[in-house]
């Protein structure tokens, strides 16, 4: 298990940061085009970030971001 302190103005730009990969891999996986195999990783992938977000966000904006990860199984 690894700590980091972050000011408050880095908490912001983290939040931001992790917001906007999870806004375009939310994207991705709506996207038609990409393979079911890519599908799967983008989810695999979302599933980490999400719980990183998950570490510093509300409940209100974390239920933004929660998905139905059945659907990209």
């Amino acid at each position: 298990m690894l700590g980091i302190l972050f000011s408050d103005k880095e908490c912001k730009e983290y939040d931001y940061v992790l917001r906007k990969e999870l806004d375009e891999m939310l994207l991705d996986l709506n996207d038609s085009r990409l393979d079911s195999d890519i599908k799967v990783a983008i989810a695999k992938r979302y599933k980490i970030i999400f719980r990183m977000y998950a570490r510093i966000a509300s409940s209100k904006e974390l239920s933004r971001y929660a998905l139905n990860m059945k659907t990209y199984r």
